[in-house]
Formats: structure tokens, C-alpha cells, sequence
């Protein structure tokens, strides 16, 4: 019962905490970061690539799961292999037997119907 209450308030927390996620990558309804910059910092804009914006939104998240998952007395383990599921493993400080797997994934919305999107790539 001890750990059903654990996970319950991890999950509350993750959930939080992902309601905030696109405050971090956004600002004003634009994406924070822009490109890539090369060591001549000749500056490359991002292309709509799929793997390419999730790849760069989780590098810019890293830091906020790893606080995250400090604050909650989680470590977090990332995926042992490129395309290994989950992305990132958080695994209690206390427990090491309570584990959440998350997996990030992306989609777009259609302006026209805002509360849609358009659907995720296979497997998630």
C-alpha cells in the first residue's frame, strides 16, 4: 500500500510537471530555440524533421527532468541504445523497485481544430 501511495504522488508530480513543458520550449507561441550553431556560428534553422525536433527537445528538457527528478527523490536512468524505449527511466532514491518509464514523443496540431493532433509515430 506504501508504494501505491508513492507512485500515486510521483504521478500527480510528473503530471504537473509536464502541463508546464511547453512553457520551457515556448515563448509567445514561438519555439525558444531556433537552429544549430556551428563553431563559425554560421546559424542552421531547424527543419520540420521529426526526429530532429525530438531529438532537440529532449536535449532541451534534460535539464528540467533532471531537476525534476531530483526534487522528487528520483534519479533518472536514459535509454542504454538510441530508439531503446523508454527514453528515460525515473527510478525512486528510496525504492529502487518504483520505476516510470517515459517516453517523449511529438506531433503537430492542425490550426484549423487546435485541440487535435495529428497522431504519433509508431509505438508510443
Amino acid at each position: 500500500m506504501k508504494n501505491l501511495t508513492i507512485k500515486e504522488s510521483f504521478l500527480r508530480s510528473l503530471k504537473l510537471f509536464a502541463g508546464k513543458l511547453s512553457e520551457i520550449v515556448m515563448l509567445n507561441d514561438e519555439w525558444t530555440i531556433r537552429g544549430l550553431i556551428d563553431i563559425a556560428r554560421k546559424i542552421y534553422p531547424l527543419s520540420a524533421d521529426s526526429k530532429l525536433v525530438s531529438k532537440i527537445l529532449e536535449i532541451h528538457l534534460l535539464p528540467e527532468l533532471l531537476n525534476f527528478a531530483e526534487q522528487e527523490n528520483y534519479n533518472i536512468e536514459p535509454a542504454s541504445k538510441q530508439n531503446y524505449y523508454p527514453d528515460f527511466t525515473f527510478i525512486s532514491k528510496q525504492d529502487q523497485s518504483i520505476k516510470f518509464a517515459v517516453d517523449l514523443k511529438t506531433t503537430y496540431r492542425y490550426e484549423k481544430y487546435p485541440d487535435f493532433c495529428n497522431g504519433f509515430t509508431l509505438g508510443s
